[in-house]
């Protein structure tokens, strides 16, 4: 019965290799020439060792006293045809001083096997067969593995090779490194955006699905701000570059990939710490069974040793301890939920960060760019002294430093190019505004508190909105009413959090009480505190963080370069990354590429399945284990069913762990 079994699976498992070597010929694929080579390897040993099995049981009894030696010739021929490369790795990690690993243990055990079945001119099927099973299972392993990180690596093919430089009115390509800030590139249609800048002519649509997940296209017009990594799909398009190429964010996002495998979780650590002690635990176990129930057999109870039972124990003690399904996937699990979420357009620096939102209970957010699209609009002007298009230029020119986006909406509204020449003296007081000299006159323009600090009476007003007060010449000459858009999200998201589990949500914002109070309650937001300088956002997380449980985690939403400090000191900081600024994206842990606050509860989402996964991979690989352990230790239990607790485990675990890769329904 056992015969047939075997000879079933060792047929199933030469048509699933050439199955898989036929799907292998496409390049669509994603098989690596190593992979190829594998498959032929347990193709070639599995119909070597389907013929064995299937002669007739006198074929070499027939050749007479030599017929043994051609059968075990045969034999070890198939067996180093598929462990040729364990044998390798083992001795390398014993001359290294590395010995106990999964290769030394599958080389002790097989060898010892096949050493008990000369011995006895036994069958050599069980050392063959447990490892090419444990090669299939290391076959599937490998392409897990390499599908997940495709995953990410899909990203890299967002890397430009060059850019395009009109010269003569002929197109130069050009290494993107050697583009200066403010240079002109030309980004023809099928060609990746190179670098980070602003649209001066042409119009096109743009694929972002590499950046965001987002599949549909984007449109981008003359004006418009536009990030590398993008692909330019209809029209020709000129554009005047902002960055340079290492600081654009094709660049920041590569970095961030390249580095997420180095960030550990505490999962991750505790089974590289496990298997340093477990393995060699196991090794001296099963030396132990192999040696002392024989001398207690003769010193003890004066029966025979029976030598080769304990020693088959032994080594069959070995293929069921080998930690593989440990040890494989659960980082496994890890890359594939950081593939997952890098598919949904959400960058995790690292199984840690992953690890840890996993676990967030609070969610505090800043407001501008972050739940509102930080594009401002002046929708009023009240209580000015002067006529309302010179108070806005006053405004504008003493605002031409900043790069916030009310001194934005202040220019937009302006109109006109801004004459640097006619301000000097600029002077930005964080959280209250700036002074500067305009003309020759003294111009302030900020909050209330501004206008305390200088000690003049501000007039309130009725409008819900960002009010930036004027004072020109130490006298109020009225002020601006801005309005901030919130996104269309915002208030979906914070309901998806709330549905995710998340008991908490805060809003954080330098702006004025009215307006946060009004965007606060429209979103459904739990908590908010306005009127906070970057340093007072720093404290009230403080404060959130010593409030809370131990076992709750606490993320951050930001994307301002005001925001870095606090992003730095949550458990979680997540960051805007299309908008973003690049300090914000340096201190996050996590980063969204399409600025979208829907993303945060998908990523929490993700995050809580790749965690499940873990946890199950964990209690199943380490519950088999030990049940086939004390079965084999007793001695009931053979080596085809330490070849189940050890490959079959293994390649369930693998399974288990490539459902990270799927987020779609989250």
């Amino acid at each position: 019965m056992q015969k047939l079994i075997v000879n079933g699976l060792l047929i199933v498992v030469t048509i699933l290799a050439a199955i898989l070597l036929l799907i292998g010929r496409s390049a669509k694929s994603g098989m690596t020439k190593k992979q190829k080579t594998m498959l032929w390897r347990i193709l070639a040993a599995s119909v070597l060792l389907l013929v064995l099995q299937l002669l007739a049981a006198d074929t070499f009894d027939r050749l007479g006293a030599s017929g043994r030696w051609i059968r075990l010739v045969c034999y070890l021929a198939d067996y180093f045809i598929i462990g040729y490369d364990i044998l390798r790795k083992a001795f390398k990690g014993i001359r290294n001083g590395q010995i106990f690993d999964e290769n030394f243990l599958m080389a002790v055990a097989t060898l010892g096997a096949l050493a008990l079945a000369v011995y006895e001119n036994g069958d050599y099927l069980e050392a063959i067969a447990v490892m090419l099973f444990y090669q299939v299972g290391e076959w599937f392993q490998s392409y897990a593995v390499g599908r997940s990180r495709r995953n990410i690596s899909d990203l890299m093919d967002i890397r430009p090779d060059y850019a395009n430089i009109e010269n003569n009115g002929k197109l130069e390509q050009v290494d993107p490194d050697e583009v200066e800030i403010g240079s002109v590139i030309v980004v023809q249609p099928g060609e990746k955006v190179p670098i980070d800048g602003i649209v001066v002519e042409g119009s096109s649509t743009l694929n972002t699905a590499a950046l965001t997940g987002e599949s549909l296209p984007r449109e981008a017009k003359s004006g418009d701000e536009i990030i590398s990594g993008c692909i330019n799909m209809t029209g020709l398009l000129k554009i005047r570059t902002t960055k340079e190429f290492g600081e654009s964010t094709v660049s920041k996002i590569l970095d961030l990939v390249e580095n997420a495998s180095s960030r550990k979780s505490k999962s991750e650590d505790f089974i590289s710490r496990f298997a340093k002690i477990y393995t060699p635990a196991v090794c001296y176990a099963a030396l132990a069974l192999a040696i002392l129930p024989p001398l207690i057999r003769i010193l003890g109870l004066g029966l025979d040793a029976d030598w080769e039972t304990w020693i088959y124990r032994a080594l069959t003690f070995l293929v069921a301890s080998c930690p593989c399904a440990l040890v494989i996937s659960i980082p496994l699990s890890f890359f594939a939920g950081i593939g997952g979420a890098s598919k949904a357009g959400v960058l995790v620096k690292g199984s840690n960060y992953l690890e840890t939102l996993s676990q967030t209970q609070i969610v505090v957010f800043d407001k501008t760019g972050t739940l509102t699209q930080g594009v401002f609009e002046v929708n009023g002007i009240h209580h000015n002294k002067i006529e309302d298009a010179k108070l806005v230029e006053y405004a504008a020119l003493a605002e031409s430093a900043s790069s916030h986006p009310i001194s934005k909406s202040l220019q937009k509204a302006y109109g006109k190019e801004i004459d640097r020449s006619r301000v000097s003296d600029i002077q930005e007081i964080s959280g209250n505004g700036v002074i500067a000299k305009v003309d020759g006159i003294t111009v302030a323009a900020g909050n209330d508190k501004l206008m305390n600090r200088l000690n003049i009476k501000a007039i309130p007003c009725h409008s819900v909105g960002t009010i930036i007060h004027i004072a020109i010449d130490g006298k109020y000459a009225g002020h601006i009413v801005i309005s901030d858009i919130v996104k269309p999200h915002s208030k979906g998201a914070i309901q998806a959090l709330k549905k995710a589990g998340v008991s908490k949500t805060v809003m954080l914002t330098g702006d004025s009480r009215k307006v946060a109070d009004q965007v606060a309650s429209s979103l459904g937001i739990d908590q908010v505190y306005s009127e906070l300088l970057p340093a007072d956002k720093v404290e009230k997380v403080e404060e959130l963080l010593n409030e809370k449980s131990d076992k709750a985690k606490l993320a951050f939403v930001g994307d301002g370069i005001n925001d870095a400090p606090v992003l730095g000191r949550a458990d979680i900081g997540i960051a805007m990354g299309a908008m973003g600024s690049d300090a914000a994206i340096e201190a996050a842990d996590i980063v969204l590429m399409d600025d979208d606050p829907m993303q945060i509860a998908k990523a929490i989402k993700i995050s809580r399945k790749c965690l499940g996964i873990v946890y199950q991979n964990i209690v199943v690989a380490i519950g088999i284990k030990l049940i086939c352990l004390v079965l084999v230790a007793l001695g009931f239990a053979n080596m085809w069913l330490a070849v189940f607790a050890d490959v079959g485990v293994m390649i369930l675990a693998v399974f288990n762990a490539i459902r990270a890769l799927f987020v779609k329904g989250l």
